[in-house]
């Protein structure tokens, strides 16, 4: 959630920062709108509490003098029933700010370039040169069909569209990729969780999933349980509504889960193949950290990430996301796209987001810094997309005869 205080004092300068990222002016002036009535309905129950109080010291005043104290009675009781009327209005007016508030992304920061969409995302630099091939390199799904590696047509008859079985060295490539990342990611200092792939309405809430993504989500029929879109969730969501100790201060966390998304918004999208799937593996890297450690630590995920798919030699480019392909919790992501020779492009594989203090306020999560409560700040990043790493290493390592090589690093652990 934004800061509404910021909002409140500083409405120009934040409302033309939403604007950037594509938010409607209408919207915008609706939370100003609330946020004062909400500050007039504060003002008036605070008015009312202090009438409150000063007659009750004159009741206790008459009483000590033996005045006669019918009519001040009636007063302060007559008071009691508005202040209680009060409080309700107050109590609906910041709920209804709220409401507003929980469907408005994040402000983006300054540095974040202006853009519609993904056409204005800008290139920071390319790591790895991709490899020439003497002959036409094939998709991967063709890959994955001569190989027997895949199947899609027998993960459509379990579940429908958009689902895989994986056999063989598809299936044991997969393990190792998971065991390796996590592996890597423990080097760089993240601590290995393992966490529930159902979570309840309000983790949701806190990382910004709920309320606008809803039809994007899995829900557990007549429960408040949903499926995890990610691992960012209940990773992040393990603090929420705690105030932690300064000193704990990064809490770094890599997990492995599976994810699980309706893709409602991407119809018509890599349909074939296993760049689009309702069901994948992922591992997460989540930071949680001090502001002024913020951007220190976004630079490590990506480094993590980045050097995760330089250690498998597979050639990739590090992108600057546009305020209009910026996603809703983020302040400012950096996207990695790996190079797919057999549709001669880069795609993305990996997102690493700097979300600030944005999903700290919506979860409250705080931390004391000596003797005020902060909102801590929290970052989010695939390390990586299991699947997207699969298709990389069978498009990047294929051979003319559709064979696939392996990458050295992941022999180790096709051993185990």
């Amino acid at each position: 959630m934004i800061d509404l205080k910021l909002l409140q004092k500083d409405f120009e300068s934040v409302s033309k920062k939403l604007q950037r990222k594509g938010v409607e002016i209408e919207l915008i002036e609706s939370l100003k709108l609330k946020s004062e009535e909400l500050k007039k309905a504060k003002v008036n129950f605070e008015t009312l509490q202090a009438l409150q109080n000063s007659m009750s010291k004159e009741f206790g005043a008459y009483k000590r003098e033996g005045k006669d104290i019918s009519e001040l009675k009636q007063r302060v009781d007559a008071n009691k029933i508005v202040i209680t009327q009060a409080l309700d209005i107050q109590r609906i007016k910041q709920e209804e700010l709220e409401n507003i508030a929980m469907a408005v992304p994040n402000i983006p920061d300054d540095e974040v370039p202006d853009g519609k969409n993904e056409d204005d995302n800008i290139e920071i630099r390319k790591i790895l040169t991709p490899k020439k091939f003497s002959f036409t390199p094939k998709e991967h799904w063709e890959l994955a069909e001569q190989n027997e590696w895949i199947d899609f047509e027998r993960g459509a008859k379990l579940s429908g569209s958009r689902f895989s079985v994986s056999y063989d060295m598809g299936a044991k490539l997969e393990r190792a990729l998971i065991n390796y990342m996590l592996n890597f990611n423990g080097s760089r200092g993240f601590r290995e969780v393992s966490v529930p792939h159902m979570v309840n309405r309000t983790a949701l809430e806190g990382t910004g999933q709920l309320p606008k993504f809803e039809n994007d989500l899995y829900k557990i029929e007549g429960q408040e349980m949903f499926m995890i879109p990610t691992a960012e969730v209940p990773l992040t969501n393990l603090f929420q509504g705690e105030i932690l100790p300064y000193d704990v201060l990064p809490i770094k966390m890599t997990g492995y889960t599976s994810c699980y998304r309706k893709e409602a918004g991407a119809a018509g999208r890599d349909t074939r193949g296993m760049i689009r799937q309702h069901q994948f593996h992922k591992v997460e890297l989540i930071c949680i950290t001090k502001e002024e450690r913020s951007d220190i630590v976004f630079n490590e995920m990506i480094d993590c990430a980045s050097d995760i798919l330089t250690a498998l030699e597979l050639p990739h480019r590090l992108v600057q996301l546009c305020t209009g392909d910026l996603g809703f919790s983020a302040a400012k992501t950096v996207d990695i796209e790996v190079w797919l020779p057999g549709q001669d492009q880069y795609r993305e594989i990996s997102s690493i987001s700097n979300t600030r203090d944005f999903q700290a306020r919506r979860a409250k999560i705080r931390y004391k810094d000596g003797k005020k409560n902060r909102f801590v700040n929290t970052l989010n990043g695939s390390s990586l997309a299991v699947g997207r790493t699969l298709v990389a290493i069978m498009e990047n390592y294929q051979n003319e005869d559709g064979s696939i090589d392996i990458p050295e690093v992941l022999k180790p652990y096709l051993e185990m």
